[in-house]
């Protein structure tokens, strides 16, 4: 079994503790999720079974949505609400002041993952070393906060929409929020509505996952993997040209998706067999990941590539 489930993960539970139960479901071993929520989070939690796996890093790297709960005046040990508290102040802010610090947020900054982490260091979870009491230097990394806005203020409580880059923490950005209000802040809860392709709109909860594979019907929210790859031109090729690609071979298709440096590429009958991938428009497209193998292309007319924005 092979796909890609968009979960809506629920309050309480690790990302973890979902796969195990896509792993139950499914008694497919190999499932992994493209990026972690907190047990405080819930939202958009993108599954991977079986073949998908091997799409996982392209989507680590989509882009996020989330909508976040900041606790202004409060500051925890772990920058959300199940830490204890450090330190309580007034909170006299008013609305402008907190949307001119938001403003200071977005683009490219530095941010200090927060010291509650599942980062490493040493080969050991940063969290595992904070629960011993043992201090860590955590080094800023570069993340890119592409929308950063106000949709609620009941002070001291603040929503906000965020749109970010991977690897953005959103309990650091609550924390450097507060920090730069002078009052300290957390975050109180966290829903992630986007993740790549994949929107809350259209996720499906554990119960109804575990009812569509108890009836046999868990192909309604099993997607195919190259939704990965929607926002990418496809290249429908002949069947000699689909073997060269699941053979590694490059091909030429210039004429084909002229100005893409990555697309999607199909073997007659539409089943889709690579990612693909070029330094220059001029030159001839490489097989960059291959998802199928020569026997499974079927030997139907062969032709040149043509290119299209869908399946």
């Amino acid at each position: 079994m092979s796909g890609i489930l968009n979960v809506d993960k629920p309050l309480g539970l690790t990302s973890h503790d979902v796969v195990d139960v896509v792993r139950r479901l499914s008694g497919q071993r190999r499932v992994g999720h493209t990026g972690t929520l907190d047990p405080l989070a819930t939202g958009v939690l993108v599954v991977c079974l079986g073949k998908a796996t091997r799409v996982s890093a392209y989507l680590m790297a989509s882009t996020k949505r989330y909508h976040a709960t900041v606790r202004l005046g409060v500051t925890t040990t772990t920058d959300d609400a199940e830490g204890d508290i450090v330190r309580e102040a007034d909170v006299t802010i008013t609305r402008p002041q907190v949307q001119a610090a938001l403003e200071s947020f977005v683009g490219r900054i530095e941010q200090v993952p927060p010291t509650y982490s599942a980062l490493k260091r040493g080969g050991k979870r940063l969290y595992h070393l904070a629960r011993q009491g043992i201090a860590v230097d955590v080094a800023p990394r570069e993340v890119e906060i592409h929308r950063l806005e106000l949709s609620e203020w009941r002070p001291p409580i603040v929503g906000l929409d965020v749109e970010c880059g991977p690897g953005t923490y959103i309990r650091a950005l609550a924390r450097d929020l507060g920090e730069a209000l002078g009052c300290g802040a957390h975050l109180a809860s966290l829903r992630r509505t986007r993740s790549g392709q994949f929107a809350i709109e259209r996720a499906c909860t554990l119960e109804q996952l575990e009812g569509a594979f108890s009836t046999g019907t868990e192909a309604r929210f099993l997607q195919p993997l190259d939704v990965a790859f929607e926002h990418l031109p496809a290249l429908h090729l002949s069947a000699d040209l689909a073997r060269r690609i699941v053979l590694g071979q490059e091909i030429e298709g210039r004429e084909a998706a002229p100005e893409a440096l990555q697309a999607r590429a199909y073997a007659p009958g539409g089943k889709f067999i690579a990612l693909l991938s070029r330094e220059d428009s001029r030159v001839a497209w490489k097989p960059r990941k291959v998802f199928a193998r020569p026997e499974e292309i079927a030997p139907l007319e062969s032709g040149n590539a043509r290119t299209d924005q869908r399946n």
